[in-house]
């Protein structure tokens, strides 16, 4: 074959596992990544979630070791999920000092230091007896504003327990600004929120609920929670308040089915991205791995790195001390 000019040959860049290392587009490091742990009250051995091969729910000495471990491993933070003995319908458990997540935030930061971020999910679903993220109305709907309450109150507790980063999930109109207000007036003006911006009422949720004993008691979270056949201008508003309101960092949640979404805010904003894999997502690769139909470890890499390359900057992902061994 004759041409005029040399034919272009992509494969030339493809040919061997270290040219194509070198050219890569989408990297992944250890400081991209987030663990997720879940840490349970009142157990004297880690606990194996059933739905979630390979994740714990950690005793106070097992969570230590974890988080030691990510800390070594390089990772970029750790967040924190805690689980009370005892629920009620105000979510108590959940800023009193002496409760089970801030106990833990002090045995991790006082184990870790500023080796690596500690944070806490800020929400009331894993405290309260209905598994509902916020406190109800006589009906039985979430009461926005008397939710924003426990949460500003939460954040303060979370922050004086050493939390580096407050993590609000519930998805509650001007929850932001309520407990950006609250850690300023407690003194906590350099604490860094990342805001759950754009959080779906999904399906992908389930094993998460197991490992959190969270599960709603009745009805849903849909009236709170962003519909997923919704506009993608509802997500990107959502943003954008949050951002108006005093966060620091967004994200989306879930990751995979998501991408899209998490393409057009990386798009719009200038604070840092971050995207939960979420317990589902974890959930279904481990599943078809054990049945041998799928490879469990390219599926993996692949799956960080179309969440990497749709443009979040940070990933929350339950594999996320596994694969920094790898890289």
């Amino acid at each position: 074959m004759s041409a005029e000019y040399p034919i272009a040959r992509p494969r030339r860049l493809r040919r061997s596992p270290a040219m194509r290392r070198m050219v890569a587009g989408t990297r992944l490091h250890p400081a991209d990544l987030i663990l997720p742990v879940f840490v349970k009250e009142g157990i004297a051995e880690p606990q194996p979630v059933a739905s979630m091969p390979g994740v714990l729910q950690h005793t106070r000495d097992s969570l230590r070791k974890a988080a030691h471990e990510a800390a070594e491993l390089g990772l970029g933070g750790i967040i924190l999920f805690g689980i009370p003995a005892v629920k009620d319908a105000r979510g108590s458990a959940a800023d009193d000092p002496d409760g089970i997540l801030q106990v833990a935030l002090r045995d991790v930061t006082a184990e870790v230091g500023d080796a690596i971020v500690v944070m806490a999910d800020t929400c009331l679903d894993e405290f309260t007896d209905n598994g509902h993220c916020g406190l109800l109305t006589p009906s039985g709907d979430v009461d926005n504003d008397a939710t924003l309450e426990r949460y500003a109150s939460i954040a303060v507790a979370q922050a004086a327990a050493g939390s580096q980063m407050v993590a609000p999930s519930g998805m509650m109109d001007g929850q932001v600004g309520a407990i950006r207000a609250a850690l300023d007036g407690a003194g906590y003006t350099d604490l860094p929120i990342l805001a759950y911006s754009a959080k779906y009422a999904s399906a992908f949720y389930g094993p998460f609920r197991d490992a959190a004993e969270c599960a709603p008691q009745f009805g849903d979270r849909s009236t709170h929670q962003q519909d997923p056949a919704g506009p993608l201008e509802e997500a990107l508003r959502e943003v954008r308040l949050d951002i108006a309101e005093g966060a620091d960092a967004v994200m989306v949640k879930p990751a995979m089915a998501y991408l899209d979404v998490i393409t057009r805010v990386r798009d719009e904003v200038d604070v840092p991205v971050a995207a939960y894999q979420v317990s589902g997502e974890y959930a279904m690769i481990e599943a078809a791995a054990a049945n041998g139909w799928v490879d469990r470890d390219r599926m993996i890499m692949e799956s960080l790195v179309a969440i990497r390359r749709a443009g979040a900057d940070l990933i929350l992902t339950y594999w996320a001390a596994e694969v920094a061994r790898r890289l």
